[in-house]
């Protein structure tokens, strides 16, 4: 078991995470879901303790104790005192090697997450994210709530949980110890706590195995009727890269011009000189296979048609030669950030999960901010023209349907389909 050490003498806390790759992308067909509500139930009950037993010792010695799971790994996460250490690991190696996966608490946890899907469906902007995501990904592990579906959670058993942490979540584990330690101190308390993990056969982060449709070749719009809404919910997107893109870099500096500051051209016009929206944004999703690019903001009703012709506007004009005060201003941004990102043990650590996760070199950090100096406006024009592309993007839109819809169609942005919360969230037809 490999053991990354960070020593931060500043004060006397310290951050131990377990992480193993895998996560939600190993749900199986048809049990989608299972991961998501396996992570959570490592910490209802453990060991000898049951799920309100855990949380009281967890409290009593002042730590904070979780666990999570994402597309490309999970993670258990302590954050301790350094004079309460030797407490809490035993506590953590419980939900790690011991989970007791009590009945009740799946029971308690399925219902928390059928009201969630319930409110989710209420949810404007929940809707958009959720239709975004199976217009470009379909039926597969991408298109589908990390949740799961209603279907998938009320079929979920304690032996399906049971299954996915022998196979998934017993694969081998990095641990990652942030803080007021040093390697003398700690090695023998995670020796004496953890020495006794056994790797499940076949496991350590299965990768997704289907991508569940073609790249899009034609730009769509979908529409999810909300009657009566007073916004209209925009999502604009296509499948992106994945985090292991040469272009990494130049992605980052033109997507923050694009919708990833506060000063971005998206924000600034939709924003600040039309006032459509409280907000406006872009990003990439990056992941170990390619997620989605998005370009997203809640505008008036009455103003979807003319949003959208904006949100065009910027998005063809990236694709343009980028002037050279906008393209250091975007530099500094990042640069200046940058540091802003270690500040703490907690900070630190998810840093480091992602160097593990993703592969990334161990000078990675060192010189990220000299690669991101190093983007030209050549390299920003070449990424929007090959990862944004205009003319094959799904277009969605949540609001009301006999407001919205004649004006988009006057924009002749592509075929218009309808879509029901069923077919976005149930994956029904």
């Amino acid at each position: 078991m490999p053991v990354w050490i960070v020593e931060q003498h500043e004060v006397p806390v310290v951050q131990v995470n377990l992480v193993i790759k895998g996560g939600t992308s190993a749900d199986p067909q048809g049990k989608f879901g299972v991961g998501s509500m396996a992570a959570a139930m490592l910490t209802e009950g453990a060991g000898t303790r049951s799920s309100l037993e855990l949380a009281d010792a967890v409290d009593f010695i002042g730590a904070d104790l979780t666990s999570s799971i994402g597309f490309d790994s999970w993670a258990i996460r302590l954050h301790a005192p350094v004079a309460r250490l030797g407490d809490a690991l035993p506590l953590m190696a419980d939900v790690a090697l011991r989970p007791t996966f009590p009945a009740a608490e799946l029971e308690r946890l399925r219902q928390q997450r059928l009201t969630s899907l319930v409110q989710a469906k209420d949810e404007a902007s929940t809707i958009a994210a959720a239709t975004l995501s199976r217009v470009l990904f379909g039926q597969g592990r991408y298109g589908t709530l990390a949740m799961g579906t209603a279907a998938t959670i009320k079929a979920l058993s304690v032996a399906d949980l049971r299954a996915f942490y022998d196979t998934q979540l017993r694969g081998t584990p990095t641990l990652i110890v942030v803080g007021d330690v040093t390697p003398d101190t700690v090695l023998p308390l995670l020796e004496q706590h953890f020495s006794a993990w056994r790797s499940s056969a076949g496991t350590n982060g299965a990768p997704l195995r289907e991508r569940a449709m073609a790249r899009r070749t034609r730009r769509e719009v979908y529409i999810v009727d909300k009657p009566g809404a007073p916004q209209s919910q925009i999502r604009i997107g296509l499948e992106g890269v994945a985090r292991d893109t040469p272009d990494y870099f130049p992605i980052q500096v033109m997507n923050t011009v694009l919708g990833g500051s506060f000063s971005s051209r998206l924000n600034m016009n939709l924003r600040e000189e039309h006032g459509y929206t409280y907000g406006a944004t872009s990003m990439f999703d990056m992941r170990l296979r390619p997620g989605p690019f998005l370009a997203a903001a809640g505008v008036q009703t009455d103003k979807t048609s003319e949003s959208l012709t904006e949100f065009f506007k910027e998005l063809n004009g990236i694709q343009q030669t980028m002037p050279g005060d906008e393209l250091a201003r975007s530099k500094n941004y990042i640069a200046l950030r940058y540091p802003g990102g270690f500040e703490t043990t907690g900070d630190i650590s998810r840093r480091l999960e992602d160097a593990l996760v993703y592969g990334l070199p161990d000078d990675y950090f060192s010189k990220y901010v000299p690669a991101i100096n190093a983007v030209t406006a050549a390299d920003v024009e070449r990424v929007a023209r090959e990862y944004i592309g205009v003319n094959s993007v799904a277009i969605v839109i949540v609001g009301d349907r006999k407001v919205i819809e004649p004006g988009i169609r006057a924009l002749n942005l592509g075929p218009i389909n309808t879509l029901t919360l069923e077919q976005v969230f149930d994956g029904l037809p």
